[in-house]
């Protein structure tokens, strides 16, 4: 008998975001800026540009923390293998029989 090979909501999600990284930081992005203008206009004792200023703030701190998170994925991929085997697929199987002539 087969073990079912069916992965978690957790571990599909990693995957997604270890292969689409910039597209998970712009997604970061994205709702981080809505979610502190949304804050922001809640707020009545602000002007309007200090509030499109701190939302663009808030925004940029999300994506810079989610950028450091992004390079600390493609560091441990990196160092685990994962990518060399990830890309091995696309490219031709070597030949030890070449001889490289200067």
């Amino acid at each position: 008998m087969s073990e079912p090979t069916s992965k978690s909501t957790v571990e599909s999600l990693r995957e997604w975001v270890v292969e689409h990284k910039l597209r998970a930081v712009g997604c970061l992005w994205l709702s981080g800026i809505t979610g502190s203008i949304a804050y922001n206009w809640s707020q009545p004792a602000m002007k309007t540009s200090v509030k499109i200023i701190h939302a663009r703030l808030h925004a940029q701190a999300l994506t810079l923390a989610a950028l450091a998170g992004a390079a600390v994925v493609e560091y441990y991929d990196h160092k685990s293998g994962a990518k060399a085997d990830r890309y091995a697929k696309f490219l031709p199987p070597m030949d030890n029989n070449y001889s490289h002539k200067d």
